[in-house]
């Protein structure tokens, strides 16, 4: 444990100190520990030219202060501008919608080449349903074919092995003829 010492200070300083201390509630021993903890964490010493220091703050907090701006003016264009627009349009209120006038759909006259194409289409969801039961197929198969392996022994010629039974293997068979 730390013992006691002492210190020659004038009397009016050490009233200051007092007084200081008391606003803090600490004791005089953990006051001083936490102004000198404030000074070598800022890194300002009696040597330092204080003004020089504060104006560099000042000045990144300036560059700050306007980096914040920029973001809040950006993000006002891109996403709540819009968004209010698009609120006004849809409830007939924005002066978009108020002046333009949206002409009646035509008929269009397609050839006979064109409805062909057409008709080989398909809708969207059904291509997206496609394009996952696709995906689904070829996992299955991928984990099934992680359970092959390269068996190579000391005499005679290398094999592959399936670490699976036959009715795996049927079920695999199957279900992929099925959906050719």
């Amino acid at each position: 444990m730390d013992g006691f010492g002492t210190i020659r200070l004038h009397i009016r300083t050490i009233k200051r100190f007092k007084r200081f201390s008391r606003k803090i509630k600490k004791s005089y021993s953990e006051t001083l520990e936490v102004i000198i903890d404030f000074f070598e964490w800022h890194g300002i010493s009696p040597e330092s030219k204080f003004p020089k220091r504060i104006g560099e703050d000042g000045i990144k907090t300036r560059k700050r202060i306007n980096a914040l701006i920029a973001i809040m003016r950006d993000i006002e264009k891109t996403q709540t501008m819009p968004t209010n627009e698009m609120m006004m349009a849809l409830f007939g209120q924005h002066e978009i919608v108020k002046k333009k006038k949206y002409p009646e759909k035509v008929e269009q006259k397609m050839t006979k080449g064109e409805w062909d194409r057409l008709e080989g289409m398909i809708p969207q969801q059904r291509y997206d349903k496609l394009k996952e039961k696709h995906k689904r197929e070829k996992e299955e198969v991928l984990q099934f074919l992680l359970k092959v392996k390269l068996v190579k022994p000391r005499f005679g010629k290398p094999y592959w092995s399936m670490e699976t039974n036959a009715n795996e293997l049927d079920l695999l068979k199957n279900k992929m003829r099925r959906d050719f």
